[in-house]
C-alpha cells in the first residue's frame, strides 16, 4: 500500500460502499489512511447490484437482438432448414430468466471484485447498517435498529449512501406487476406490454430496452417531450425511433393510480383515461437514504428533499464530514459518485484537487441509440446564458455509418462565439458513450475547433464526424 507525505496515518471512515464510497476508500488508502468502509448490502452497492450494472448488461442483450434483426438490411440472412431441406426464416427469442441470471451473475462478480479490490489495498469491511454517531464516529449494528454494534472512530467521515427509488402511495410496487426498476430482474418472462411510467433518463432506457427485447411498451409522458430537460433535437430522435419501434408514446399524459388486475395493471391518467398492460414500471424519480443515519445530529445540512448540502470538493456543513454521490445535491451519476469520493478524501488528506464543475461532466443515456452529453447545451445559448455558436451534422453523412446502416443521429458542437473554444456537446449514435470523450477532452482543456479539426480521425470511422463538425465551425482569421 501507498503512503504519501500527505498522511500521518489520519483516520477515515464511510459509510456506503457504492461507487462514491468505494472510490473515497480506495482513495484515501492509496495516501495511507487507515480506512473502515461500512456497507449494509455488499460493495458496490445499488449501482452494482440493482441498478446501473444490472441494466446496462440488460441494454447490452437488448442492443444485440437489434443487431441480430436489422443484420438482413445488411445482407445477412438466418434460416433454419425445415421439413424436406426448405429454408425457414427463425425468429429471435429472447430467454429473460436466462437474461436476468446472467446480468444478476455480473452484478455479483463485479461486486466481489470491489472488495477484493479494498481488501488488497488495506481497507478494513464491516458489513451491517450505519448511522453518524456525532461529527467523528459511525455505530454499525449488524441488522437495522439492532443491540450489537461496533463504533469505528474517523478523523474524516464519507458518507455515500445513494438514493432509492421513489415509490407513490397510489402506485403501490408488489415487486410481481408494479415494479421499481430494482425489482425487474425477478421477472422470468418478457412482459406481454411494459407501461412505463415517466420519460426521464431511467424510464427512457428501460422502454427501449424492452421494446428492443420484443415487449410491447408504453411509455407515458408527463411533458411534451422524452427526456425532459434534455438536448431538443436528441429527444427528438429518440421519440422517433420509439415510435417506429412500434412503442406508444404518451405525451402530456400524467399517471395518477396504477392497480393490479386479474391478469395485469390498469394505469389511470389525470384526465380519466386509462392504459392496460401485463406489468407496470414507476420510473418516477428516486430519493436519498439519509433518514435516520444521524446527519441532522451530527450538524450535516441538508436540503428540503434530504439530500445533503455539498461544496465543490464534497465537503459538507461540518467540516471533516464529506458526502458523495446520489445522496448529496450535485449530480446523481455514479462516475460523479466516483469523483467526488476521490476528491473528497484527497481534499481531507491534503493533497492537490480540483474543486468539481457541473459543465465538465459527460452525462450517457444507454438508450438505443445512446445520447452522450457534456458542456454547455443549445439551450443555454437560446437563453444567453453563453454566447456560442451551434454546429449539428447528421450521422447519416458519415461514410462508416452508411456501412453500419446507422440511420439516426447526430453529431452537435458549442463554441463560444470569438474565441472558437469548445464549450459543449452533444452525440446522439450507437456507443455515444465512447464517441463523447474527445469532445470531453476539448471541453475540460478548453481546445478551440480549429485544435481538434487538425487531429486525425481514422478513416472512414463515426469518430470522423466530430472533425468534420469542427472542420466547418472554422472561422476564417482576417488580419
Amino acid at each position: 500500500m501507498a503512503h504519501s507525505p500527505f498522511v500521518n496515518r489520519q483516520s477515515v471512515a464511510v459509510l456506503g460502499g457504492g461507487p462514491g464510497g468505494y472510490e473515497a476508500a480506495l482513495g484515501a488508502a492509496q495516501l495511507g489512511a487507515d480506512v473502515t468502509l461500512v456497507e449494509r448490502v455488499g460493495v458496490g452497492g445499488s449501482a452494482v447490484l440493482t441498478d446501473v450494472v444490472p441494466s446496462k448488461s440488460l441494454i447490452a442483450t437488448a442492443d444485440a437482438a437489434v443487431a441480430i434483426s436489422e443484420a438482413s438490411d445488411l445482407g445477412v440472412q438466418f434460416y433454419a432448414k425445415g421439413e424436406h431441406g426448405k429454408p425457414l426464416k427463425p425468429e429471435i427469442a429472447i430467454n429473460l430468466a436466462a437474461v436476468n441470471k446472467r446480468l444478476m451473475a455480473l452484478a455479483g462478480q463485479q461486486s466481489e471484485d470491489m472488495r477484493t479490490a479494498l481488501l488488497d489495498a488495506g481497507v478494513k469491511i464491516l458489513s451491517g447498517h450505519g448511522r453518524l454517531d456525532g461529527h467523528n464516529a459511525i455505530v454499525v449494528s449488524t441488522a437495522e435498529g439492532g443491540t450489537d454494534f461496533d463504533r469505528v472512530e474517523a478523523d474524516t467521515i464519507v458518507v455515500a449512501v445513494g438514493a432509492a427509488p421513489r415509490e407513490l402511495d397510489s402506485a403501490k410496487p408488489d415487486g410481481r406487476r408494479i415494479l421499481t426498476w430494482t425489482q425487474l430482474y425477478d421477472m422470468k418472462e418478457l412482459p406481454e406490454h411494459l407501461i412505463v411510467v415517466g420519460s426521464g433518463v431511467t424510464g427512457a432506457e428501460f422502454a427501449s430496452a424492452y421494446m428492443n427485447l420484443g415487449a410491447k411498451v408504453t411509455l407515458i409522458s408527463s411533458r411534451d417531450q422524452v427526456l425532459p430537460g434534455e438536448d431538443q433535437d436528441a429527444a427528438a430522435v429518440l421519440e422517433r425511433v420509439f415510435k417506429r419501434g412500434g412503442m406508444q408514446v404518451l405525451s402530456k399524459s400524467r399517471a395518477d393510480r396504477v392497480e393490479k388486475t386479474k391478469d395485469g395493471v390498469v394505469v389511470t391518467l389525470s384526465d380519466g383515461r386509462t392504459v392496460e398492460g401485463s406489468h407496470c414500471l414507476m420510473a418516477v424519480g428516486s430519493i436519498p437514504n439519509t433518514r435516520g443515519i444521524g446527519l441532522e445530529q451530527a450538524g450535516v445540512e441538508l436540503t428540503e428533499s434530504g439530500h445533503i448540502r455539498v461544496n465543490k470538493v464534497a465537503r459538507t456543513s461540518v467540516s471533516n464530514i464529506y458526502a458523495a454521490g446520489d445522496c448529496t445535491n450535485f449530480f446523481p451519476l455514479a462516475s460523479v459518485a466516483s469523483m467526488q469520493g476521490r476528491t473528497a478524501v484527497f481534499h481531507a488528506l491534503g493533497d492537490i484537487v480540483i474543486p468539481l464543475e457541473q459543465r465538465r461532466i459527460t452525462a450517457n443515456i444507454f438508450t438505443a441509440p445512446e445520447i452522450a452529453t457534456v458542456g454547455y447545451s443549445e439551450k443555454d445559448v437560446q437563453d444567453g446564458v453563453i454566447e456560442g455558436i451551434v454546429h449539428k451534422l447528421p450521422l447519416a453523412a458519415n461514410p462508416r455509418a452508411k456501412m453500419m446502416g446507422i440511420r439516426d443521429g447526430f453529431v452537435k458542437l458549442i463554441a463560444r462565439r470569438g474565441s472558437g473554444t469548445i464549450i459543449g456537446g452533444v452525440i446522439v449514435a450507437p456507443k455515444a458513450s465512447e464517441l463523447i470523450y474527445p469532445i470531453a477532452v476539448a471541453v475540460e482543456r478548453r481546445l478551440t475547433a480549429d485544435q481538434v479539426s487538425r487531429v486525425f480521425a481514422a478513416y472512414p470511422s463515426l469518430s470522423g464526424s466530430i472533425t468534420d463538425a469542427t472542420r466547418a465551425m472554422h472561422q476564417v482569421a482576417i488580419s
